[in-house]
């Protein structure tokens, strides 16, 4: 069966090697047998450049090589913790790097794929903060840091933003409706997959009087979460870590 893979919010760190084994295990069984993998984004819980070369990012880095060097074709798009990957990263992986939005044909039906941080528009402050660090000269400004001073402010980021999640109403931290409507016309599709918001669900609904899906798929805290695309499947799959 010719299959496609898409997986997000992995937030793979030192700091969890459960999730990091539930990582490596889905790269030697569920991967190889895929025709695609795509990566929404969010692989890493924070990735400070690819100057990094620490002995954890070499064993991620091996693994995508691995599944590569076997065939399986690897998409990336980046999400809000590691959009610091750069070309450095993708040669070294053999994946492909896309922009933040792209239409695939998924089996015979146009899909757009970003990572959803985008469509989380009432969230104000993280807005205000997605245009600061995509823009042109704060990624410059980062990656002209020594590394231990990068580590530092990723550190600091990740912790003022769980303080600031925390008092946040969960509505926020979700897509506006009106957001993904507009996006999915614009792109001219009735099927939408993303992650980031931790909400794994296959929402369906109507637009321009027309069927149409929502696809978010699953973080990695708890489970292993991926979503199985065929000919005629559309699956979220979970696996406890």
């Amino acid at each position: 069966m010719s299959q496609t893979l898409f997986i997000a919010d992995l937030h793979l760190s030192e700091d969890r090697p459960d999730i990091t084994q539930a990582f490596l295990r889905f790269m030697q069984q569920q991967a190889p047998q895929a025709r695609a993998l795509y990566v929404l984004g969010d692989l890493f819980e924070a990735w400070i450049g690819d100057d990094d070369q620490s002995s954890f990012n070499q064993q991620i880095k091996a693994a995508f090589r691995k599944l590569t060097e076997q065939g399986v074709p690897v998409f990336f798009i980046h999400g809000n913790r590691d959009f610091l990957i750069g070309k450095s990263f993708a040669r070294e992986t053999g994946m492909t790097l896309l922009p933040e939005l792209q239409v695939i044909d998924l089996h015979g039906q146009k899909a757009l794929i970003m990572h959803g941080d985008s469509l989380c528009t009432r969230d104000e402050v993280f807005m205000a903060f997605r245009k600061k660090s995509r823009g042109w000269w704060w990624p410059r400004l980062m990656l002209a840091m020594p590394l231990w001073y990068r580590r530092r402010v990723a550190r600091n980021a990740r912790a003022k933003s769980k303080q600031h999640n925390a008092n946040k109403p969960e509505y926020i931290m979700d897509v506006t409706p009106s957001e993904v409507e507009r996006v999915m016309l614009e792109n001219g599709v009735t099927l939408l997959i993303h992650g980031h918001t931790h909400r794994p669900d296959i929402h369906h609904f109507r637009l321009n009087n027309q069927p149409a899906k929502r696809i978010v798929l699953g973080d990695w805290y708890e489970q292993g979460s991926y979503l199985l695309a065929s000919d005629n499947e559309l699956t979220l799959h979970h696996t406890k870590l």
